[in-house]
């Protein structure tokens, strides 16, 4: 049996951390690891609500897509938009052919400020 409250917890612990790790990155101009970062913010925000909603453990993908409909939650255009552009930056670290384009940093900021934002609005949502 599932303890949904403990699941749901760690998800949510482990997007804060995240958070804060890649404020971090982004602020030590490693932008490539603070997008990939942000990617699992939401990534884990939105397990969180997998759980919630099947009372299950969460599925093991990284697609946030995937994990959007699972959660049955409806977003604007512009942030499924922004789910889609984060998917380029999960794969780094996971294959090593896999080169994205890095924005600039003014570009890099107003991803973070967005993950932060879809973030809280995630967490309220619970």
């Amino acid at each position: 049996m599932t303890d949904v409250q403990k699941q749901i917890a760690y998800w949510i612990n482990g997007a804060i951390d995240d958070l804060e790790s890649a404020e971090i990155l982004i602020e030590r101009k490693r932008m490539l690891h603070g997008l990939f970062f942000c990617h699992l913010v939401i990534e884990k925000m939105l397990k969180a609500h997998v759980v919630k909603i099947s009372k299950e453990i969460a599925p093991r993908t990284h697609n946030l897509i995937y994990l959007l409909d699972k959660a049955h939650l409806e977003l604007s255009e512009s942030e499924e938009i922004f789910l889609g552009i984060l998917m380029k930056y999960q794969l780094q670290g996971r294959y090593p052919d896999y080169n994205p384009i890095i924005p600039d940093k003014l570009i890099v900021q107003n991803y973070l400020k967005q993950t932060e934002n879809l973030l809280q609005w995630l967490k309220k949502k619970l």
